[in-house]
């Protein structure tokens, strides 16, 4: 049963009759295309009769574009205010501690991520060899410093000793001088004594030779001739010891001259050697002084390697890498753990050469921290010396082999402002992305 035919609808909604089409031919499909394709109108006309078919489409459609370039010129100025990276990470200073003497551990004080003073004891050495060693050096210092003591009376008493000897043998050459003035008035009177018995013995012999002649002209006795010659002998004989006398007086002077040099000499010495044995003296207990120095070092010594058996925290932060036990023996500069300061950490940053054009101290810093899922703010505070390749263990040589240009990473210091409630969570080495603002 054929279907009666259905009425067709209009575009405005009204029902029109359904009319037979005759039957025909059909044509080919190039043909039937051409006859019922449409002319195209232009695209303006069609766009606004879109516009007047959908006006709120027309409205959100403008919107999304006008917000669309918003959002782009906001990311555009946001790259061009604004440089980051994801190279970086969290820096802070590790205290290595270390054993400056050797010794036996007799306790260890903390653990592994223990929180730590500064100054908190951490390990102890047994003290009793380093005990032993100050109360030998402190009984050295009392023994420099006693014989010290008695060295310093010798300066004074030396300067009196020299100052007796010198007015001695001064008295003594004085002395000497007076012996030598009296020797020579001896000898000059000796002399004279010996003029005088040569005067009468050449009287005493010329009566001799006169009354000899007398004698043999009778003119005289026999006893008188003989008391002349008696006479002659005992003024020859006067003559003689006159000139011994005068001879040893002569030697007297000679002994008291040579006295006399002997006392000057020694009173020169004297005089000579006095400022020398006080230089000797004061020299001797220069020693001694020093001497009561380097014992009193000595006793610091020990006294410092006493303290040394009680390792302390020379920073306040965390405990890591424990490496030493109870009865370990240690040796000096042998690393026990390690004490991370969590008081003064900073961001180091490596960013590309490409991006260090606007870079500047100073400038304010927004930094995300991976593992707390928190912003933290600061302050560029310096720039490295050279690129981190330079740093490396193996820096490389680009004047051999075949070159390849790598971007390099120079690293950043950033410090972090203290007074955030998430700087005391930081510890070093945690992941970081900084995001630098460039106005």
């Amino acid at each position: 049963m054929d279907p009666s035919p259905q009425p067709q609808h209009d575009g405005n909604g009204h029902d029109e009759p359904a009319h037979d089409e005759p039957a025909h031919d059909e044509p080919d499909e190039h043909e039937r295309d051409e006859r019922e394709a449409p002319p195209k109108e232009p695209l303006r006309r069609r766009a606004a009769r879109w516009r007047r078919a959908h006006p709120r489409g027309t409205i959100l459609l403008t919107v999304a574009l006008v917000a669309a370039i918003a959002v782009g010129l906001l990311v555009w100025w946001y790259f061009h205010t604004h440089e980051s990276t994801d190279d970086a990470q969290i820096d802070g200073h590790i205290a290595p501690i270390s054993a400056r003497i050797t010794g036996t551990v007799t306790a260890v004080h903390v653990e592994d991520n223990t929180i730590v003073q500064a100054g908190q004891l951490l390990v102890e050495l047994d003290p009793v060899d380093y005990q032993v060693a100050l109360t030998r050096a402190q009984a050295a210092l009392a023994q420099a410093r006693a014989e010290l003591a008695a060295e310093n009376p010798n300066v004074p008493i030396t300067a009196t000793s020299n100052k007796t000897q010198i007015a001695t043998t001064s008295d003594e050459v004085d002395t000497v001088r007076a012996a030598v003035v009296a020797a020579e008035r001896d000898t000059q009177s000796a002399l004279a004594k010996v003029h005088s018995a040569e005067a009468n013995d050449a009287r005493a012999q010329a009566d001799l030779a006169r009354n000899k002649f007398l004698l043999g002209q009778r003119a005289i006795t026999q006893e008188r001739y003989d008391q002349i010659v008696a006479t002659a002998k005992a003024t020859r004989a006067d003559v003689e010891s006159a000139r011994a006398l005068a001879h040893a007086a002569q030697k007297t002077v000679e002994q008291q001259q040579l006295r006399l040099q002997q006392a000057q000499s020694r009173a020169g010495e004297a005089e000579r050697n006095a400022p020398h044995q006080i230089s000797i003296r004061e020299a001797q207990i220069a020693a001694k002084e020093a001497a009561v120095k380097a014992a009193a070092a000595a006793v610091e010594r020990a006294r410092l390697d006493l303290s040394y058996t009680k390792i302390v925290a020379p920073v306040a932060g965390v405990v890591g890498k424990r490496s030493v036990e109870p009865g370990q023996h240690v040796q000096p500069g042998e690393q026990l753990l390690a004490v991370v300061a969590l008081d003064d950490l900073w961001v180091t940053a490596n960013f590309k050469e490409t991006q260090l054009r606007h870079l500047q101290a100073g400038q304010h810093v927004r930094i995300k921290v991976d593992a707390l899922g928190e912003k933290l703010d600061g302050t560029i505070e310096s720039f490295a010396g050279a690129s981190g390749s330079r740093y490396s263990l193996l820096p490389p040589e680009n004047a051999t082999g075949n070159y390849v240009k790598v971007v390099q990473r120079l690293p950043v210091r950033i410090r972090l402002d203290r007074n955030q409630d998430a700087y005391r969570r930081l510890r070093p080495g945690m992941s970081v992305e900084p995001n630098v603002s460039l106005r």
